[in-house]
């Protein structure tokens, strides 16, 4: 079962039939209990990276994320939810993530349209399980004007061309952030989930 932090902040609905299309077990929680006992966690998001962390942190969410993704269970971060695993983000005033990986959150060059908003394609970088079956150049579905920046280059696996390289897809460990939203992005984003699974199971 994957456990999806529930702390206001996502697209829970779409996400939600995307798992349950794939006969993925999930539930909605911020139960501490549940999300111990679950095979996987997703930490999904839409919004402000300050206003996320403050409830994460409200509800202790902050600290179980941490235990767990230091006891090696698989977490999976959609969009906000990517950027809430780096150390810093400068969106709206200087904030401290979860510190799960290395590297900072910063916005998006204003020489280009800000938001990045809609079809774009990703670069393949290195192959992992989360790759399978994901061909180079095929298109995800993004939304966010803050990016990450300063990461280690180990943990990034495909980019995104917007004015610059974006960290589109990224693994370090057990923990795997994806700055698109794959409930958005058809039979891509289908087999992405599929991968993220396979990995648990």
């Amino acid at each position: 079962m994957i456990a999806i932090v529930d702390y206001g902040a996502g697209n829970i609905k779409s996400l939600q039939i995307a798992l349950t299309t794939l006969s993925i077990e999930s539930t909605l929680t911020r139960d501490e209990t549940v999300i111990r006992d679950s095979n996987a966690i997703i930490l999904p998001g839409v919004g402000a990276f300050q206003d996320a962390m403050h409830q994460l942190r409200s509800d202790n969410l902050d600290k179980i994320l941490q235990e767990q993704a230091a006891a090696g269970k698989p977490i999976l971060g959609i969009c906000l939810g990517m950027q809430l695993f780096y150390e810093t983000s400068n969106e709206g005033g200087l904030s401290t993530g979860l510190g799960l990986i290395k590297g900072k959150i910063e916005r998006i060059n204003a020489n280009v349209k800000v938001p990045h908003m809609g079809w774009n394609t990703l670069q393949i970088r290195r192959n992992k399980h989360i790759t399978t079956n994901i061909p180079d150049q095929t298109y995800v579905y993004f939304v966010h004007s803050y990016y990450a920046t300063d990461i280690d280059n180990d943990d990034l696996i495909a980019t995104s061309q917007h004015g610059e390289n974006i960290p589109a897809l990224v693994q370090h460990n057990n923990i795997i952030g994806m700055q698109f939203h794959p409930e958005k992005s058809g039979d891509v984003g289908m087999q992405l989930i599929k991968n993220f699974w396979e990995m648990v199971s």
